[in-house]
């Protein structure tokens, strides 16, 4: 029998974690691809494997952890997840509700989600960062399929500022001093796992996104549908399919996502101080 996924199914989990937690944060932090080194700014850190939280996924994924880490950042309460999850995977995107709504229930304000995805506009490159100003996704189905959730959002929801204005707009200003190269764009969704084939890499470009990946699109959906105040950034690890002349591999969104790890956490701690 399909799981029916109420609040109190995703409650289940929020109150196993403020329970092991002690406090309710304030914001909720998702981390992506290589990017799980900024988990360490986290001051008096509380980790709890997502292993041990009822109804809650587990991630699969090289360079996730596969965690929560409650604590504190920039003198604000927050939840991180170090590591996330993906529909390729095997998880149903009904699952995939999951952070965002635990998020939700434990009390935060707003999500800052980070992700790992390929460059498409040839005037962006590695090592830069994208603020995500909007989304395509031709693919997938909603993680609002099914019946809906009413404690959380209504049937039917409005996603034209999904990418809060507000926060892209800390997000810009704090940019100009971080010692990073930011960009505002849109994110183009792909299931994945494999990489985009070149001739998919000229349709996205034509068709507007920026940037491409194969997470944020549910954790925004979700955010949007729950009325949760959300902020995505994209750290362009590597070129897009037929860019440049070589082959797409994990390690390469690894080492660039350490390159960048310091000032990304210091730009990332800025924003929430800042929230």
């Amino acid at each position: 029998m399909k799981q029916a996924y109420t609040e109190a199914y995703f409650k289940a989990s929020a109150d196993y974690v403020l329970e092991k937690a002690g406090f309710a944060p304030e914001i909720g932090v998702i981390l992506g691809s290589g990017l799980s080194p900024l988990g360490e700014a986290v001051e008096n850190a509380i980790e709890i494997p997502y292993a041990d939280i009822p109804n809650y996924l587990v991630s699969t994924v090289q360079g996730h952890a596969g965690k929560l880490i409650l604590g504190t950042v920039a003198g604000k309460k927050v939840v991180c997840m170090s590591g996330r999850f993906h529909t390729y995977e095997g998880y149903d995107p009904e699952e995939l509700t999951a952070p965002i709504r635990l998020f939700k229930l434990l009390g935060c304000k707003a999500a800052v989600v980070t992700n790992a995805a390929g460059g498409v506009n040839t005037d962006y490159k590695p090592g830069d960062i994208m603020i995500i100003s909007d989304h395509i996704k031709l693919m997938g189905d909603s993680p609002m399929r099914g019946r809906n959730v009413d404690e959380f959002g209504p049937r039917f929801f409005d996603v034209s500022k999904m990418y809060t204005p507000e926060l892209r707009e800390i997000a810009r200003r704090l940019g100009k001093d971080s010692g990073l190269t930011i960009h505002e764009g849109c994110y183009f969704f792909m299931t994945g796992p494999q990489f985009e084939t070149p001739a998919e890499i000229r349709a996205i470009r034509i068709l507007g996104g920026d940037a491409v990946g194969m997470s944020t699109v549910t954790e925004a959906l979700t955010a949007a549908h729950c009325g949760l105040p959300f902020l995505g950034l994209s750290v362009i690890t590597n070129m897009a399919a037929g860019i440049l002349d070589q082959p797409l591999g994990h390690t390469e969104v690894i080492e660039t996502a350490n390159a960048i790890r310091d000032r990304l956490t210091a730009y990332v701690k800025a924003i929430i101080a800042e929230i």
